[in-house]
């Protein structure tokens, strides 16, 4: 059998996305800037995509922006917001906790002169409300948060923060890349200056994402070049990603009810591996109803991942743009988990997709696979001696 639980690295594209994008490559391969029929029967595909993602934000059509995914979407609006800023203010704040796609650009923005402050995070990885007050001052310019975290999947209170950034007059940015499809978004609601999402997170194609813009920020373009995207992102467009990314966001909305039935089969997993294996800790509260980390103490992530593929089980041990390194994971480490369990940490990540029969043959397969590591462990040995 053959299981797939890393869904927060990304997604199968939907059958429906695939049976959407298809004409986009054969039949309709019009440039939609064109002039011409061959253009002009593309952009109308174009616009109710863009309706479509509008649709699942609670935004407006013309808030919404196309970008390449998730990393382009946050560069587009960490940097474009801070150049329109200019040298007025030069404080940023973000958190312990990021996506290396968010944390990366503070690490270069603070090479380049801005005062940066990353909020800590309690050990249950819910960010330090107490701390963030602390933080705001009158030379902040841009907080940067995600609304759910990658690796353990614990969702942050942006409604909270974007109220009191909204009184203090500081542009808030979200990376809502993993919460996009597995909470309700409303943007007219929530006073979210930027918002990124990655389509690949949700069943649309790698290559696709969007940024929302609500209306009346200034946002210098990343890409300059063409009037494409109101002159806010240069570049022909990727329509048969675009019309993927809209299909996606359609599903993603239709689906959101059956979030419940990811929960439970989540929690199956958690449980029975909690009862099935000794040491086993769970990393994070008041998470999406996909995610599952859990640490394996005394032994190693790496081992139990490649064990388990061996048995045809999919998982990860963080965030797969830091696949390959031997860092234990930063987000972890934020949260305290101690030493001996911060390098045994698995990450199980659900979709839609996801059988109970799956999560019963990953139930039978990983104790087994626990057991016989921590046979040869010497953490195992140390700690009993």
């Amino acid at each position: 059998m053959k299981v797939y639980l890393d869904n927060n690295a990304t997604t199968m594209v939907a059958p429906e996305v695939v049976e959407a994008m298809q004409p986009f490559f054969t039949e309709l391969y019009g440039n939609p800037s064109s002039m011409h029929s061959f253009g002009g029967q593309v952009k109308p595909y174009v616009d109710r995509a863009r309706e479509q993602v509008a649709e699942l934000l609670g935004a407006t059509t013309y808030e919404v922006i196309f970008t390449a995914g998730g990393s382009e979407s946050n560069n587009m609006a960490i940097r474009g917001a801070l150049e329109v800023v200019g040298a007025d203010k030069r404080h940023i704040v973000t958190s312990r906790v990021e996506h290396p796609a968010v944390g990366g650009v503070f690490q270069h923005l603070g090479k380049m002169g801005y005062r940066m402050t990353e909020l800590p995070v309690h050990p249950d990885g819910t960010l330090d409300m107490d701390a963030f007050g602390a933080s705001l001052t009158p030379d902040t310019a841009l907080v940067s948060i995600m609304w759910a975290n990658n690796e353990t999947g614990v969702v942050f209170p942006i409604e909270e923060l974007a109220q009191r950034t909204k009184e203090r007059g500081i542009l808030l940015h979200v990376d809502a890349v993993q919460a996009v499809g597995k909470l309700p978004i409303d943007m007219e609601k929530t006073p979210v200056d930027m918002l990124s999402i990655s389509g690949h997170k949700f069943h649309a194609p790698k290559g696709i994402g969007a940024l929302y813009i609500r209306r009346g920020t200034r946002l210098a373009p990343l890409i300059i070049g063409g009037h494409q995207e109101w002159g806010k992102r240069a570049g022909t467009e990727n329509v048969p990603g675009i019309v993927g990314l809209g299909a996606a966001a359609e599903q993603a909305l239709e689906h959101l009810d059956e979030l419940d039935e990811v929960e439970a089969l989540r929690d199956r997993l958690e449980e029975g591996l909690l009862s099935r294996c000794a040491d086993v800790r769970v990393n994070g509260k008041n998470r999406v109803k996909n995610t599952l980390n859990a640490s394996f103490e005394y032994i190693e992530g790496e081992s139990i991942l490649l064990m388990m593929d061996d048995v045809g089980i999919a998982a990860s041990s963080g965030s797969a743009c830091a696949s390959g390194s031997l860092e234990p994971s930063h987000v972890l480490r934020a949260m305290g988990v101690p030493f001996t369990a911060v390098h045994g940490s698995i990450r199980f990540s659900l979709s839609r997709y996801t059988t109970a029969e799956e999560i019963d043959y990953t139930l039978e397969q990983v104790p087994p696979i626990v057991e016989r590591l921590r046979s040869i462990s010497p953490f195992v040995q140390s700690s009993a001696s």
